[in-house]
């Protein structure tokens, strides 16, 4: 059951950037991140209301919905976003790919998580291998404030999402499912970019095209309401530091996909770059081997 969501989270994961780039146009993005998870929300609640699985929640849970929502729905995308203007993609999908360590160093800080040899390993490794799949997009961008700036975004962006990680875990291990905590994060996230859009003036448009309904239908539906499940249903069951190993794995399912539909072309490094992700991903998921018992000198 594992490896389904862990797979089903990067495969859709990794395509949703196609989904991203078709919302480009008429709509302000902020305004189509609000449209997305509002959406997103209205599902899981008719889902979860149809079903009678909409589990109560208590005012501490609540609040930290609120800040799930704040980290995960809302800022996150915000900072990602912004990053994105001074930043190449490429360099932006390797700081995220940095969740896996975070991670890792926050469910040792926060929850006394003993951290395994083997996934900080492979998340390094992993890092690594993105290095190399971008290297000509990293080597050709030069140094400068708005660099330095978009990369402190991208690693707030980053260090959000962890946060949500943590926040999901805090909430699944008193007891409370993904599918709830998720539609309340998402309306609470929704709402305060909401509130953040009307604050800046900023419109609220809707293109009406097929290329923009349909992705952000994509956006909504698999993106959102199967994909945020799918991988923080992971966290709650492998662990956060594991479940992040997607964040590595995006990038290389975005660039076969781009290869499919955009032309994008395989060089020598991109491929030592894949073969260390997928090294990475051996290592990340190897249980490590039981200790031999100790013989007695009697």
């Amino acid at each position: 059951m594992n490896i389904t969501l862990y797979l089903l989270t990067v495969l859709i994961w990794g395509t949703t950037w196609i989904a991203l780039k078709w919302q480009l146009g008429v709509v302000a993005i902020e305004v189509s991140i609000v449209y997305r998870f509002a959406l997103a929300a209205l599902v899981l609640f008719a889902i979860l209301l149809l079903s009678r699985r909409l589990q109560p929640m208590n005012r501490r849970a609540h609040l930290i919905c609120l800040a799930q929502g704040l980290c995960l729905f809302c800022v996150n995308f915000m900072c990602f976003l912004y990053a994105s203007q001074w930043v190449p993609s490429g360099l932006v999908a390797v700081v995220f790919s940095t969740a896996t360590l975070w991670n890792a160093l926050n469910a040792r800080v926060f929850f006394a998580q003993k951290v395994a040899r083997n996934v900080l390993m492979g998340g390094a490794l992993g890092l690594l291998g993105l290095g190399f799949l971008f290297w000509p997009e990293l080597a050709g961008h030069s140094a400068s404030p708005q660099t330095v700036l978009g990369l402190g975004l991208a690693l707030l962006g980053t260090l959000c999402f962890s946060a949500g990680n943590m926040l999901s875990s805090l909430q699944q291990k008193a007891g409370f499912k993904p599918l709830t905590t998720n539609a309340w994060g998402m309306a609470y996230g929704a709402a305060m970019l909401a509130a953040y859009c009307l604050a800046s003036g900023i419109a609220f448009e809707v293109e009406w095209t097929t290329r923009y309904l349909g992705s952000l239908l994509y956006l909504v539906l698999p993106g959102s309401v199967i994909g945020f499940t799918a991988y923080l249903t992971l966290v709650g069951r492998m662990g956060p530091e594991r479940a992040a190993y997607c964040t590595v794995l995006f990038p290389v399912v975005a660039l076969n996909v781009s290869a499919l539909v955009e032309g994008y072309q395989w060089t020598a490094p991109a491929l030592v770059g894949l073969v260390l992700v997928m090294l990475g991903n051996v290592l990340v998921f190897r249980k490590p081997a039981p200790l031999a018992p100790r013989r007695s000198l009697a």
